[in-house]
């Protein structure tokens, strides 16, 4: 069976929903993912109008789109973060308040787990989204935090995310962290730290996108391969290396789409990244949901992009021999 192919919404927020299920369905996709802002899935209507969450299922499922997965990045970045200015333009008014931080992150954690019993009402099985950091201004940074800081920033991460978590268990829904630059985790090592400071709990696992490990130099399979059971959900989204001697890979503080950067997502199939090894690795693990393209790419129309994202991804992805086919093709 291939894999569903749905499209990430958090790139669309700013398009009505009713709006966009249409384009989608138009272009071809089979479902979205559903960000938890804008008009697109609000989590506080979702628990406490009876028919929010069917009303939503309903428009989704006249023009056949299914909705697998819910995005909460926003409101999860400021679960863990160093809260400051930036996050007032992430979070609704009644997760920032008055911005006293440590009561914005209790909010925020309160929300996530309004999140996932949201998410259970939808019947949708996986939450994914951000953990923030309260560790990420040291990363490659000066001084460098010595071992007893970075333990404690991962155990106040625990501490933090394991009350959410219990939710999720509660409710059968898995969280799919997305292991990312600026989270807890953003590496493969660092993604082996968060699983064992929760003691590989299995409500926690990943959002596996390829293009955050490609411009890190990190081969995308070998995180596969590393967490066969932990891929929880994929985003398809890729990026560019435009290293010319003169630039960087952070960037010098310049904007996405500036050419003097040293990377640059794309749209997928027009980066850099070999998405045929990340299919086969895919088969080999037997991860079987949905391929959700997030589309970033500024050199390009997005309605346009977003169509041949589709059908980039339905051409690419296909089907693993049946077991007992394995071996055939050496037979004489």
């Amino acid at each position: 069976m291939t894999r569903p192919v749905t499209l990430f919404t958090g790139q669309w927020s700013d398009v009505p929903l009713a709006e966009l299920v249409q384009k989608t369905a138009e272009w071809g996709y089979q479902g979205l993912e559903l960000c938890c802002w804008g008009d697109h899935f609000e989590v506080q209507r979702a628990l406490t109008e009876d028919s929010y969450c069917q009303k939503k299922l309903d428009l989704l499922g006249r023009q056949g789109l299914s909705v697998p997965v819910l995005a909460a990045h926003r409101v999860g970045q400021a679960v863990c973060d160093a809260i400051d200015a930036r996050h007032k333009t992430l979070l609704p008014d009644y997760v920032w308040g008055d911005g006293e931080p440590e009561e914005v992150r209790q909010r925020a954690a309160e929300e996530m787990m309004a999140t996932v019993r949201a998410a259970q009402k939808l019947g949708v099985a996986v939450v994914t989204g951000f953990t923030g950091s309260p560790l990420w201004s040291y990363v490659a940074g000066y001084p460098g935090p010595p071992a007893d800081v970075v333990e404690e920033g991962f155990q106040r991460f625990a501490d933090t995310w394991n009350p959410i978590l219990d939710v999720c268990r509660d409710c059968g829904v898995k969280f799919a962290f997305e292991v990312h630059p600026g989270q807890i985790a953003f590496d493969l090592y660092s993604a082996e730290m968060a699983l064992q400071v929760l003691d590989e709990r299995e409500e926690f696992g990943f959002t596996f996108d390829p293009s955050h490990f490609h411009w890190q130099g990190i081969d995308p399979a070998e995180f596969l391969r590393r967490f066969p059971q932990r891929i929880y959900h994929v985003h398809v989204k890729d990026a560019v290396l435009t290293l010319n001697g003169r630039n960087g890979l952070l960037n010098a503080y310049l904007p996405p789409g500036d050419s003097r950067r040293g990377w640059h997502f794309r749209s997928p199939g027009r980066g850099g990244i070999d998405w045929e090894t990340i299919i086969r690795t895919l088969n080999d693990i037997g991860y079987d949901g949905p391929l959700s393209v997030e589309w970033k790419d500024s050199g390009m129309d997005r309605e346009f992009g977003a169509e041949e994202a589709c059908k980039f991804v339905k051409r690419l992805d296909f089907e693993p021999p049946p077991a007992h086919d394995e071996g055939d093709n050496d037979k004489v």
